[in-house]
């Protein structure tokens, strides 16, 4: 286990030095939604903070989202017990989401996100956060690569590093050089209290992220490397070789 969080803190040092995620004097919001990759990211940022050149805080914040399944005092429990700084913020995205969007499958994952992601902008100016840490890794950026390309005809993923629409919050993702199969292992090894979302709809088959990750599994189980290189795609870009105008 030792050997895998080296390598996890590792890869997500190298994350920080490549694109200048963390900085002297930070104060880092890590959100935390219970899943396995959000408490990976939580305990690397810790380990990282512990023994970095650099001086950041760190701060846990969890949303509850309304979700009659959603176990929030796990996380708090844990949290408390580890000595971590952290808060939980209780909304109403269910009754939201439901009333909006009907009891339907269909959009609700990104109208959830849309309402999440606002919530932990306002939180990162009551909590005097300098910058939003996210779990996404490795297999999330290049999943968003393919969805993008597949069904938005766009050439696009998850930056490590993204200054947000509302121009003031600045989102972080350590581990985008770490693999799904990395913090799932990692999860497992250190007993973290991992929660689902409790959401109604979550899980469907016919949910487009679903789709990709299945197709991106197949192609790996019979090419091991393809993951790689698509990761290694997105920082090696070629314009004069593509179709955007804009470069001609």
């Amino acid at each position: 286990m030792k050997s895998l969080e080296r390598n996890i803190v590792r890869k997500a040092g190298r994350a920080i030095g490549d694109f200048g995620l963390i900085e002297d004097g930070d104060r880092v919001m890590v959100a935390l939604s219970g899943g396995k990759d959000s408490w990976t990211l939580l305990h690397v940022l810790e380990a990282l903070r512990r023994k970095a050149p650099v001086r950041f805080g760190i701060v846990a914040v969890t949303v509850h989202p309304g979700f009659p399944g959603f176990r929030s005092d796990d996380v708090e429990d844990w949290l408390r017990e580890h000595g971590f700084e952290y808060h939980i913020e209780r909304s109403n995205m269910y009754g939201v989401i439901a009333e909006k969007m009907g009891p339907e499958e269909g959009g609700w994952c990104s109208f959830c996100a849309r309402l999440r992601r606002g919530i932990l902008y306002r939180l990162a100016g009551e909590l005097s956060c300098t910058k939003v840490a996210l779990g996404h890794h490795a297999d999330d950026l290049i999943e968003t690569l393919l969805m993008s390309a597949l069904y938005n005809g766009e050439l696009r993923s998850m930056p490590p590093k993204l200054l947000a629409e509302d121009g003031r919050n600045v989102v972080i993702r350590p581990l985008c050089y770490v693999s799904e199969a990395e913090t799932a292992e990692f999860a497992r090894a250190n007993g973290f209290p991992v929660i689902n979302c409790g959401c109604p709809v979550c899980g469907g088959s016919a949910m487009k992220r679903h789709k990709v990750k299945a197709l991106l599994n197949k192609l790996e189980s019979e090419d091991p490397g393809i993951k790689d290189s698509l990761l290694a795609a997105l920082g090696n870009i070629k314009p004069k070789y593509l179709m955007d105008k804009r470069f001609y």
